[in-house]
């Protein structure tokens, strides 16, 4: 398979593995809303759906095929003939399909989940991936749980799928239990291990049980991956998956990675905005990149550095991601450069002893308030001084 080694696939599954969050369910209508921002945004790849689950995700499927152009679509399915029917039926109107089928990798799975052997599952996965490409030329096959499989178990699975047609290799770790140099090196072993790995690309599919998604996705991809599997916002069942916006945003900032992606960082803030609404789930105010306080600053150590130079405290601009702006957040930990700043925006040029005497007034007021506002700032200074020119 061609294509650039420095480019990382953007597989996005916020409608597939980002809807199994309870009480997050979404419509047809607005699936198709979120897939053509996802179009806009530069995705590779829309998971839209898992067809076999529900009369909704397959009519979703085929809804999303007829609404977008550009990227792939994929739907998944297990490793069954029956859900494989299903899927290629769903996907008749997408321009570019992609089937997306997998079984367990880890013994716990084979044995307590699937009651087989290692053998048996390994000819369920084949078959699968044989009977799919009868019909779809792009087929990306998931070891199931590969986070905590026997690496040379798992370097035959991977193999023999692509032997019998898988053109991408997804490596999920579905519980969220690897250390970042752990799910590294399980990755660089297939790398170097497995034969006919340069016919697929390897895919990194990260849960966040640890904290740990976005860590083990960047360790992926450094050793090799590239596609990586996310959602908006992080969300997804459990603690959530892989944030896009955390994963591209790393690969924007550490040049040295040499890797990039087709992006439009600047759709971020908006996406972002219209995922959490449909699914009614807030994106908590210190969430990385897109957060409400990610480009706000209130200490006043940290107010004072940045307005002498944004870059002393901020590695990103909130404009590359759509985000309004940064702000100065005014609390009792604010110093008197930030309280100037303020006060120069809503037109008070105030002399060194002007300014210690409002500050002293200020910090009395933050002490007791939580929410300092221009009403506020105004009231200070009318008390004491004369509005300057």
């Amino acid at each position: 398979m061609l294509h650039d080694p420095n480019h990382i696939y953007i597989f996005d599954t916020t409608l597939r593995d980002g809807e199994q969050v309870p009480g997050c369910q979404l419509t047809t209508p607005e699936k198709i809303e979120i897939a053509r921002e996802l179009e806009n945004l530069g995705v590779d790849i829309i998971e839209a759906g898992f067809p076999i689950s529900s009369p909704g995700d397959f009519q979703s499927v085929v809804e999303i095929s007829k609404a977008v152009q550009h990227p792939t679509i994929c739907a998944l399915t297990r490793a069954n003939r029956g859900d494989i029917d299903v899927a290629v039926d769903a996907l008749r109107y997408a321009k570019t399909p992609r089937i997306h089928t997998g079984i367990g990798s880890s013994d716990m799975h084979i044995k307590y989940k699937f009651n087989s052997t290692r053998e048996e599952i390994l000819a369920r996965a084949v078959d699968a991936v044989k009977y799919a490409k009868r019909f779809v030329e792009d087929i990306e096959f998931y070891a199931e749980d590969a986070g905590r499989a026997d690496i040379q178990y798992l370097a035959l699975m991977v193999e023999s799928v692509i032997a019998a047609g898988a053109t991408v290799v997804n490596i999920p770790d579905t519980n969220g239990y690897c250390l970042p140099d752990q799910y590294g090196s399980k990755i660089r072993y297939l790398k170097e291990n497995v034969k006919n790995i340069d016919k697929a690309i390897i895919s990194v599919h990260c849960h966040n049980d640890l904290g740990l998604a976005t860590a083990n996705s960047i360790a992926g991809l450094q050793n090799g991956a590239r596609q990586v599997e996310c959602t908006i916002n992080g969300i997804g069942e459990r603690a959530g998956n892989t944030s896009m916006e955390e994963v591209v945003m790393i690969l924007k900032t550490h040049l040295g990675l040499n890797l990039s992606t087709t992006i439009n960082t600047r759709n971020f803030y908006e996406i972002s905005n219209m995922v959490s609404s449909q699914m009614r789930m807030p994106v908590q105010p210190n969430k990385a990149i897109i957060g409400s306080n990610a480009f706000a600053h209130s200490s006043g150590i940290h107010q004072d550095g940045f307005l002498k130079n944004r870059e002393n405290y901020e590695i990103i601009k909130p404009e590359d991601v759509g985000f309004p702006s940064a702000t100065i957040v005014l609390t009792a930990r604010s110093g008197r450069h930030a309280l100037k700043f303020h006060l120069e925006r809503l037109g008070y040029n105030l002399d060194k002893s002007e300014l210690n005497e409002v500050y002293q007034l200020f910090l009395t007021l933050a002490d007791g308030k939580l929410d300092i506002n221009d009403e506020d700032l105004n009231l200070l200074v009318s008390q004491r001084l004369v509005k300057q020119s």
